[in-house]
């Protein structure tokens, strides 16, 4: 497991383009097996399983410290690659394109397989630290709540589907959901905000290989940008915008954990603001 450590809002103005990806951005998740980073933001831990002929298996907690991974932990597993199956404790889930797999605290073991190793599954995670316990539950796409947000002036028309949220499936501390951009549209959390009492994890994916995301990061007055391909994540922590705009079509999954599970408590900042 790959370790990633908090920062302040202060520190960050004076780093360069490396310093910057090293702290906030996660590459390689999908490059095969099982791939975690653990950021001491809020203690995420994000990565994904990319299970080929034999399946991976998440089970021991020697990298949180407990006996098993989810004895003090929750989880949603996104399937962003072909049909798989994720097995929680013996009880299968069969997971299509787009459909999000919540995990409760209390799992002992966790496994991941694909169809067909040929065309595997990518099943991208997100786990924080959960205080109490809830049913493991699968959520298919068309039973995750869509919001339709945006204006063809602003170029930021995109559809938001709420996967883990007390609305749809409920969890300890958890929200998840997958973004969608509309045709010609390219800005997403347009205007940006901020939410001091949650961080978030971005992961974009359907882009094409050429294209890339610029996600701009940091305060208000201080922003600064990570260029993002497809299968990287972003680290966001609660201090920090969120904005971005893509070079071509694209998406992202988005996760959020913190004090609250109140999706609207977000702080706007005007455009004309940022620096």
């Amino acid at each position: 497991m790959d370790m990633r450590h908090g920062v302040n809002p202060l520190d960050y103005r004076t780093w360069d383009t490396d310093r910057m990806r090293a702290e906030f951005l996660v590459q390689g998740a999908f490059g095969g097996g099982l791939r975690l980073t653990y950021t001491h933001i809020d203690r995420m831990i994000v990565g994904a399983a990319v299970p080929g002929a034999a399946p991976l298996t998440l089970g021991s907690g020697a990298d949180v410290g407990t006996p098993h991974f989810f004895d003090a932990r929750e989880a949603g597993v996104a399937n962003l690659g072909a049909p798989g199956t994720v097995t929680v404790d013996g009880t299968a889930f069969r997971l299509e394109n787009r459909d999000i797999l919540y995990v409760g605290r209390g799992a002992r073991s966790v496994t991941f397989a694909s169809d067909t190793p040929e065309a595997p599954a990518r099943f991208y995670l997100n786990s924080v630290p959960a205080g109490a316990e809830h049913p493991h539950r699968l959520i298919r796409r068309a039973e995750a709540k869509p919001l339709h947000l945006g204006e063809a002036r602003n170029s930021n028309i995109r559809t938001l589907r709420m996967y883990i949220h007390p609305e749809v499936a409920p969890s300890c501390l958890l929200l998840m959901g997958i973004t969608d951009m509309v045709e010609e549209s390219v800005w997403n959390t347009m205007p940006p905000h901020v939410h001091d009492r949650r961080m978030e994890a971005y992961c974009y994916f359907d882009l094409a290989p050429e294209d890339r995301v610029v996600k701009l990061v940091g305060t208000p007055e201080h922003t600064r940008s990570l260029i993002v391909a497809d299968g990287d994540i972003v680290l966001s922590p609660a201090w920090s915008i969120h904005m971005g705009a893509g070079t071509g079509p694209y998406a992202f999954v988005w996760g959020m954990t913190g004090e609250n599970q109140a999706y609207t408590d977000v702080m706007p900042v005007p455009v004309a603001q940022l620096r």
